[in-house]
């Protein structure tokens, strides 16, 4: 083992991480297993880890490098962790979840908030299908104010609760589903310091996350997006769509436009209108324009087999991605008994045909934009050979995909993201279920939303009210809060309709609907506060007071900004819950009184058609 220690004021840097400099000492233990690492505060010895737990002592082959410094700025502490072997070693760093709470990492379907909530076995952090897990970060901060920035170059894995008990453990392995054509295997990590987690995050979106360039359309963020998708999956046609738009326009609900989903295409890939189903497409798009509406389509990275001559001139110009035999064929959720490939975005004559194709698109028929959809590496077939730095891989077709589409502009959208956070599009929550639960339900809304945030994807769109519809139509209990829930997120998106139910229904997402309008230009304000300072669009209660405990631990309320504070019922059949309310001055929405926090507030009556609102007030 090469021991590269650079540990000058080492001292100072592994304890509660005080702004100003006090006696610290830090030390790392040998063990059976490798190395515990223990701060020393006063007469405390903090176990915060154990690393190196596959590192071997005997083998030459291996470098392990800490070194340390202090951001004079910030006032932050860093230790820097690196380990680097040949291809076949393994890397294990694991840390103490102990009684804080943490947050970040990548989305998921059962997305539980903190997330020390949540068992994951062994799971690589890669933008992937499975799980939801669209946006991938390698970002961990915790309530203590520290927080763990992982390499891109790391074939990272990780581990909750499995390999040590309440341990968060990273594993670096040169396998599935990295490349094992990679030269070396490495694990290189930042850990920093900081009084509390609302610091800690601001400086990692300073250093690492990055800040959106610019804010989305506005008509999107004060009015609803209205798709086709769960309300007619694929069966849409001329006649279905104008009917669509007509009832939309006869419900006198407002719209930022109108959304064609699947499936319009004559084969997938295509890029071609169906005129069998859609024999006057131009003149219905402009139709529906008359009624108000702007048109976007749906779109996506694949071209299946038998979509021909679009896939055999991909694939005979190189244009799709291969994996390691050389094959093209993969799988997506529409193969319709043929095989897919995926255009590889790492190639930029690729992406250029893709976008000219879309473009040509857009001129023929007018359309307004696009659903941008897909986008996650396992889309590719496995494993798979890209262009750029195979210490990369797979992510570079995801970044590359995302960035060249953004330039579709401001009212596009996408669902894919791994170190994108500066794009100033709106990036879609993956499709939840029509449930009321964390199996991917109503509760997860709202986690996935903070979820998002703490990793720095601030511009969220998210699904489309009431689910996707898959397993059932949403209830009228089920619409409407699912409505309640999505009032203060950046925009609405309906597919299912209030008039599937009674009048009852209609009126209360009329109420509601306007509601979120009405609060447009507070949305559109903290999407330029996250332009200008990174901070969080929606972030949790605990951003306003982050040594609050109570606050640190809610799940199941969220903030506007710095000012708005909603608590929506996410519990079946609920007619109140309890709202917790840090410090300061609050209005309620409901009552207009004025409380004050920190407080609990119990058994809150919040019926059907009341959604628990506060307003901190100067």
């Amino acid at each position: 083992m090469k021991w590269l220690v650079l540990l000058a004021g080492l001292a100072v840097v592994l304890g509660a991480a005080p702004r100003k400099p006090t006696a610290r000492d830090f030390e790392l233990e040998e063990t059976d297993d490798g190395y515990n690492v223990i701060a020393i505060t006063d007469s405390n010895r903090i176990l915060l880890g154990q690393i190196g737990r596959k590192a071997s002592l005997d083998d030459e082959d291996v470098t392990f490098e800490i070194t340390e410094g202090r951001d004079q700025a910030s006032g932050g502490y860093r230790v820097t962790i690196s380990w680097q072997g040949p291809s076949d070693k393994i890397f294990e760093d694991c840390y103490d979840f102990g009684t804080r709470q943490w947050f970040g990492g990548p989305e998921q379907k059962e997305q539980y908030w903190p997330i020390q909530k949540s068992k994951l076995q062994k799971y690589s952090v890669i933008s992937k299908e499975d799980d939801n897990s669209a946006v991938s970060e390698r970002y961990w901060v915790n309530s203590a104010g520290w927080y763990i920035y992982i390499q891109p170059e790391a074939p990272l894995f990780v581990d909750h609760h499995n390999i040590l008990d309440n341990h968060i453990c990273f594993v670096a392995e040169v396998t599935a589903p990295y490349s094992t054509r990679r030269t070396q295997n490495v694990l290189k990590y930042d850990l920093w310091f900081f009084d509390d987690a609302k610091e800690a995050h601001q400086h990692a979106v300073d250093t690492y996350l990055g800040k959106p360039s610019d804010i989305p359309d506005y008509r999107m963020i004060q009015y609803p997006v209205w798709s086709t998708w769960a309300r007619y999956s694929r069966e849409i046609d001329q006649d279905s769509l104008w009917e669509f738009a007509n009832e939309i326009n006869d419900s006198g609900f407002p719209n930022a436009q109108f959304e064609i989903d699947d499936l319009w295409e004559i084969c997938y890939g295509s890029l071609t209108v169906d005129e069998r189903k859609l024999p006057n497409f131009k003149q219905l798009i402009q139709d529906i324009k008359g009624l108000g509406f702007r048109v976007t389509i749906w779109v996506h990275p694949f071209i299946n087999k038998d979509c021909d001559p679009w896939y055999s001139e991909a694939l005979e110009k190189g244009y799709l991605v291969l994996n390691e035999e050389g094959s093209p064929d993969t799988t997506w959720w529409n193969n319709n008994g043929s095989v897919p490939g995926y255009i590889d975005f790492t190639n930029p004559e690729a992406a250029e045909w893709y976008t000219t194709r879309v473009q040509d698109l857009i001129d023929t028929y007018d359309i307004d934009s696009l659903k941008f959809d897909a986008g996650e590496s396992s889309w590719s077939p496995q494993i798979p050979v890209q262009n750029g730095d195979i210490d990369l891989h797979p992510g570079n077709i995801v970044q590359a995909y995302v960035r060249t589409v953004a330039k579709f502009g401001p009212m596009i959208e996408v669902r894919s993201g791994m170190r994108t956070q500066d794009l100033p599009v709106f990036i879609r929550m993956v499709d939840k279920d029509t449930l009321w639960d964390f199996n991917n339900g109503l509760a997860t809304l709202v986690t996935t939303l903070l979820q998002m945030n703490l990793n720095g994807y601030t511009l969220v769109l998210p699904d489309m009210i009431g689910g996707n519809g898959y397993n059932a139509k949403p209830s009228k209990e089920l619409f409407v809060r699912w409505l309640q829930a999505n009032v203060f997120m950046p925009t609405l998106q309906y597919s299912f309709v209030p008039w599937d139910h009674d009048d009852e229904a209609v009126e209360i997402c009329r109420r509601y609907t306007q509601l979120h309008a009405e609060f447009a230009d507070d949305i559109a304000a903290a999407m330029q506060e996250s332009v200008r300072s990174g901070a969080p669009v929606n972030p949790p209660i605990w951003w306003l007071d982050p040594t609050d405990q109570d606050a640190l631990a809610v799940w199941d309320e969220f903030l506007l900004g710095e000012r708005i504070l909603a608590a929506p019922v996410l519990e079946e059949g609920a007619v109140s819950r309890d709202i917790y309310l840090p410090r300061g001055q609050w209005r309620d929405g409901v009552t207009n009184e004025m409380i004050e926090g920190p407080v609990w507030l119990r058994d809150y009556p919040a019926p059907l058609d009341t959604l628990p609102y506060f307003t901190l007030e100067d």
